[in-house]
């Protein structure tokens, strides 16, 4: 059995992604990595940060991304596209450049390979998500983040890329039949300086609105997390590869750690009534389950 990682990635320096820390967490388990690596902003030194890993599983294909696929950021489902088309592994896992896997469920995740290697029915593997909020302490069990996703698929089989890269069907539409993994995605994509968070956040809002961002000036006031006291403390251990990451935090001056809303702030969706109930409905009644909602897989038990 082979395992093919692969991700897409650009100016990931810039704005803070943990890309070397998510290769480090997959190599142990894959026999290669491949990256999309697109042209970013000439500061960016995304670049450095990949070779820096060292190793010879690391394949990158360097991409100049194609503004006329950045609508509804179809750009970011192409360009894992190309780096699926790379993979020559029987399984391909796809991370994408702000998640981290731990190194507690690298057994786990290649015993449910082994398993599932054979049956043809079943097409992907389901992970469970941890989403941090602001800093290491804190995550988003909450209605409105995805609690499950797709991040191993059959190579070969006629998978590819949905949509805005989330997750993946098949070619003609249809849903994946998978298994579920008792292993979790780290996913740092809110965790960020709050100056990186809002360039960010603008330059993701260009793309998804098929605008090319030409603008490389930083944000004059950075990205308001709220109120992180009102937010569960995530009482587990973060992979190793993040420890450094995690040690080096520099922004906790600037984070809101009481339960009071600034004046002015605007809600983020968690933040709203209507999906604070649904949570609590979630979380204490229906033990976690999603009530309503996305869900973009056939589960075969």
């Amino acid at each position: 059995m082979t395992i093919s990682g692969f991700t897409f990635v650009r100016n990931a320096t810039r704005f803070y992604f943990p890309i070397k820390e998510s290769i480090l967490s997959i190599l142990p388990i894959v026999d290669e990595f491949i990256v999309a690596l697109g042209m970013g902003y000439d500061d960016d030194k995304t670049e450095e940060e990949i070779l820096s890993v060292n190793s010879p599983k690391i394949k990158i294909i360097r991409r100049v991304w194609d503004e006329k696929h950045y609508a509804n950021s179809a750009i970011f489902r192409d360009e894992t596209n190309v780096a699926l088309s790379y993979c020559k592994g029987d399984w391909c896992f796809y991370l994408q450049a702000d998640e981290v896997i731990h190194e507690n469920d690298i057994t786990i995740i290649n015993d449910c390979c082994s398993k599932y290697l054979n049956n043809k029915n079943i097409e992907g593997i389901l992970f469970k998500y941890y989403h941090f909020w602001g800093d290491y302490a804190h995550y988003l069990p909450f209605h409105g983040w995805y609690r499950n996703e797709i991040r191993i698929i059959k190579n070969h089989c006629g998978v590819v890329s949905y949509k805005d890269a989330q997750s993946f069907r098949k070619k003609d539409g249809k849903k994946l039949n998978v298994v579920s993994v008792d292993a979790h995605i780290f996913h740092y994509g809110w965790v960020r300086p709050p100056l990186s968070m809002k360039s960010k956040k603008k330059e993701h809002d260009s793309i998804h609105k098929g605008i090319v961002n030409d603008n490389n000036i930083e944000p004059d006031n950075g990205f308001d997390y709220g109120p992180i006291g009102r937010l569960p403390v995530f009482n587990g251990t973060h992979p190793n590869v993040m420890s450094n990451r995690i040690k080096e935090i520099f922004w906790k001056d600037k984070l809101n750690y009481t339960k009071t809303f600034s004046k002015n702030y605007i809600y983020n969706k968690h933040e709203k009534t209507k999906y604070r109930i649904i949570s609590w409905l979630e979380n204490n009644l229906f033990g976690g389950k999603q009530l309503v909602g996305y869900k973009n897989w056939k589960t075969i038990k």
